[in-house]
């Protein structure tokens, strides 16, 4: 188990995914610690102003005109997390949850909130005893921040709520913090708006998408050349010179990637001499770097606005570098939650294409010689001809996760917050389209690699060979007499999830696959 530095610096997505993914765990950055502190003493010092400071002597949103007596102040905190941990439906992935906590954390660990050093330590403790507070898929509008998954997880810390334990066990929060020996906390002046006023849920699921996005594309470009050498298309298409006369950079990595895994492919070698009298392929395989590189760029976009987050101190009000605290409006998610949409339409397009390619291997009139459906007996047998309709049901689903969550807006807090950003939306559907592109992906592997099975005495180049072989000692078996499908689209779906495929074919491939 790896370990993750947080101090006043940003955190990385690669950090991001190991706490919230592969558990590694958190130490504290002691210089950082002691900053955390040096802005706490700037809290306390206004906390005794008879002058009302927001967050700090006075109520919330609506309510910031309403001046608190010190007396009530740390009712005023705690009160404020349980009123806003208002969250409804069913429970949100564990690895969300976590990418949030961290993403909290690293906030606070700018100085930038002024909270004690002890709220930073009690949010590392929880991470770090795998405790994972129960969130609800509703109650966040991505503006201010994520505020009801936020204020389930800092009430989590205060002993209160549920959680699950590091086993997954659903119990009481006090339960989980004594076992783990860990204090539940009391807080103070302005601790509780520091903890739930941030983009935290939407940027963990910013940084989770892009990781699987970046290895699924990976993944279709080796689907592409599979169909490409199961339909008997050609890879003159994807020379490096053509390419270049349209330098779109995600563009040429695609058709790097595609001429790196035909290279050496007795299928395509097989007609590419003049008595091939085809003159082009079809856009889905003629076009695979185009859609694939163009959703390469939109993650690289993502990727840049991600980083810039990830860099950002997100609190309302926040403490500045020269000891003002003010009032300012970087809870919203809008940056955020546009590259969410982004991604989920690049994810559809993708997922189309794909579906295209699977379906031409179906149709013997486009197939180039191979039975319909690739079944066994025709007429008896029905083939792949379902798991098409899978994948034709995945990409219409897709389409309508593609629609902008972004573009929709629905005021709130009596009319306070009278424009939200939705990104939290935008990242629980992308989640869907992301596991979504992994089946549609799955299923061209297993029609590919029964389609070039169909193509013997002919082999596919070392590299689709290798992906053929995983796919078959995992399950998905080759040609032969109708079967129960499901459990062989299931087994390629969480190979292509799993990035096993792009790592297969990475071991076989003679360079880098990009």
């Amino acid at each position: 188990m790896s370990s993750v530095v947080v101090g006043a610096g940003p955190v990385s997505i690669e950090d991001v995914v190991a706490v919230a993914r592969h558990n590694a765990t958190i130490t504290l950055d002691p210089t950082a610690l002691e900053g955390v502190a040096t802005s706490r003493a700037v809290i306390d010092g206004l906390a005794s102003d008879p002058n009302p400071h927001y967050g700090i002597s006075t109520g919330f949103g609506a309510l910031a005109t309403t001046f608190i007596e010190t007396d009530r102040r740390a009712q005023l905190q705690a009160s404020l997390v349980r009123s806003h941990a208002a969250g409804s439906g069913p429970e949100v992935e564990r690895e969300v949850i976590r990418a949030l906590m961290l993403l909290r954390l690293s906030t606070l660990m700018t100085g930038r909130t002024g909270v004690r050093p002890v709220v930073a330590q009690t949010y590392a403790a929880v991470i770090n005893a795998g405790i994972t507070p129960v969130v609800r898929e509703y109650g966040s509008l991505g503006c201010s921040g994520d505020l009801a998954p936020l204020s389930h997880c800092a009430l989590a810390t205060l002993g209160e709520g549920d959680v699950r334990d590091a086993e997954g066990v659903l119990m009481p929060a006090a339960e989980a913090l004594a076992s783990a020996g860990i204090t539940p906390l009391k807080l103070e002046e302005k601790e509780g708006l520091a903890l739930i006023n941030g983009t935290d849920g939407m940027l963990g699921m910013l940084a989770l998408a892009i990781t699987d996005l970046k290895m699924l594309m990976t993944t279709v470009d080796i689907s592409a050349a599979m169909s490409i050498e199961g339909l008997m298309g050609t890879d003159k298409v994807f020379a490096a010179d053509l390419h270049a006369l349209r330098p779109q950079v995600g563009q040429g990595h695609s058709a790097t990637n595609l001429r790196n895994i035909l290279a050496d492919s007795p299928i395509v070698h097989s007609h590419a001499g003049p008595e091939d009298g085809r003159v082009q392929d079809a856009y889905s395989l003629r076009c695979s770097p185009q859609v694939h590189g163009g959703a390469r760029d939109t993650i690289a976009h993502a990727e840049m606005v991600a980083g810039r987050e990830l860099a950002s101190a997100v609190d309302n009000p926040v403490l500045t570098v020269d000891g003002r605290v003010e009032s300012n409006g970087n809870f919203h998610g809008a940056p955020v939650a546009y590259v969410l949409d982004f991604l989920a339409i690049v994810a559809a397009d993708v997922a189309s294409m794909s579906e295209r390619r699977t379906d031409r291997f179906l149709d013997r009139a486009r197939n180039q010689g191979l039975p319909p459906f690739l079944a066994h007996e025709v007429g008896v047998d029905s083939g792949l001809m379902i798991a098409q309709y899978t994948a034709a049901g995945l990409v219409s689903e897709m389409k309508r996760l593609a629609v902008p969550a972004s573009a929709d807006s629905i005021p709130s807090s009596a009319m306070q917050e009278d424009h939200v950003s939705m990104g939290w939306h935008a990242g629980r559907k992308l989640r869907k389209a992301v596991d979504a592109l992994s089946r549609v992906i799955a299923i061209e592997l297993m029609t590919a690699s029964r389609g070039i099975d169909l193509r013997e005495p002919l082999k596919p180049s070392p590299v689709t060979g290798a992906v053929i072989a995983e796919l078959r000692s995992n399950g998905v078996a080759g040609p032969g007499a109708d079967r129960f499908l499901s459990p062989e689209i299931e087994s390629a779906a969480e190979l292509t999830l799993s990035g096993r495929i792009a790592a297969v074919a990475q071991s076989a491939s003679q360079t880098p696959l990009i």
